[in-house]
């Protein structure tokens, strides 16, 4: 990878990349550990916890991550982070893969900074020994309740690191609907390696909108001041299920559902196609989005309603990737440019006038949606950002 600068010290970005292997998740580690070595560090993955990993075959989590790690060291080796990895499960019968423990260890003692990213490693006393404890929190709502409830466990967490940060740009802000409280949590985004996303595929005259998604969630739905904010996002589909009816444009989604959704889906028109396939293979993932129209897609109502500014790493590849966006709003609209390449919508008319504005003008949607990733996502700008008020630049 080009423009990489003299080394500055060792960073190690800790993450969920074993622990949930499907491509995604590691876009999103990719662009972290890349921008981070492009802004001179020597970065380092490590995953080094007490969970047991997610087996996407079985749908179910295991002690044994030989094949998450078969799945995953390829790809972290073929971006040059060979010997710069290391996964250790730490609980009874785990094992460590990449660097040794002596190794890792080691680094351990060198390290100047360390990124928790999704706030997933669980600190025990030599991560603690690290100068420089940097929180990175991807998805807002549960962690701000949590505080507000007196949870001692996780403001044990959030006291472990020096600088928090959160892709709820708009939380703290007069107009958020989520009280922050302990915590003084600096915005931030996710990071987009923009050479990863350079789309050779001019879009076909019938592609469609897409995105890749999950369904139904279970057991993340949370009681806030007497009220449920829900996790799923099959609420939310239901809201503007027959747009595929309003507008000749397809729509796809790319998810995993059993025949009575799959028939309630079709029956108004969506396009469907497995999302697993596409998920377990990082160029097949591209591609999809590449080859996509653009995304369309809904947003968890804990990040909706509070409006809490959040906005996806998946969504900020498709417009990496040239595709024009139309996602819920959650506030984020005061942080990014809307109305061309980047459209946010809260009601169904909203969704339709996007759909028009794009169609009006589909290379010039696409050009936008470039422009707004180089300016706003680009992994250099973004980190360079993170890393300054880190204290770290």
């Amino acid at each position: 990878m080009a423009n990489e600068q003299k080394k500055k010290g060792k960073v190690i970005v800790f993450g969920i990349l074993f622990w949930y292997p499907l491509a995604g998740v590691s876009f999103q580690f990719l662009h972290y550990l890349i921008g981070l070595r492009r802004l001179g560090w020597d970065v380092y993955y490590v995953e080094d916890s007490g969970r047991w990993v997610y087996n996407p075959d079985r749908f179910e989590f295991t002690p044994d991550a030989s094949t998450n790690v078969g799945m995953i060291a390829p790809v972290l080796e073929r971006y040059g982070f060979a010997g710069h990895w290391a996964f250790r499960g730490s609980y009874e019968g785990g094992k460590c893969y990449g660097m040794t423990e002596e190794a890792l260890a080691q680094l351990y003692r060198e390290a100047d900074a360390f990124l928790n990213v999704t706030a997933s490693q669980e600190l025990r006393d030599e991560h603690m020994a690290i100068p420089r404890r940097i929180y990175v929190e991807s998805d807002p709502f549960r962690v701000q309740v949590k505080v507000l409830e007196g949870d001692i466990p996780t403001i044990n967490a959030l006291a472990a690191h020096d600088i928090h940060f959160s892709f709820g740009e708009n939380l703290g802000q007069p107009d958020c609907d989520l009280p922050v409280d302990l915590v003084c949590w600096h915005p931030t985004r996710q990071p987009v390696v923009m050479d990863l996303w350079e789309n050779p595929f001019p879009p076909a005259a019938d592609s469609r909108f897409t995105t890749i998604t999950t369904w139904k969630n279970k057991g993340k739905d949370l009681i806030f001041r007497g009220e449920t904010y829900y996790w799923t996002k099959d609420r939310e589909f239901r809201r503007f299920i027959d747009l595929p009816q309003r507008r000749k444009s397809g729509f796809e989604l790319a998810v995993e559902v059993d025949d009575e959704t799959r028939d309630y889906l079709t029956t108004n028109g969506w396009g469907l196609v497995h999302s697993l396939p596409i998920s377990r293979d990082i160029d097949k993932y591209r591609e999809y989005i590449q080859k996509s129209r653009g995304e369309f897609t809904v947003t968890k109502d804990q990040v909706v309603r509070p409006k809490t500014g959040w906005f996806s790493d998946r969504s900020s590849a498709f417009l990496a990737a040239g595709r024009p966006v139309i996602t819920q709003e959650t506030g984020f609209s005061k942080f990014l440019p809307t109305g061309k390449g980047l459209f946010g919508f809260l009601s169904l008319e909203e969704i339709l006038a996007a759909v028009d504005v794009i169609e009006s003008d589909y290379e010039g949607s696409c050009r936008a949606a470039r422009e707004i990733a180089e300016e706003y996502f680009a992994a250099e700008k973004v980190l360079g950002s993170l890393m300054a008020r880190a204290g770290l630049e």
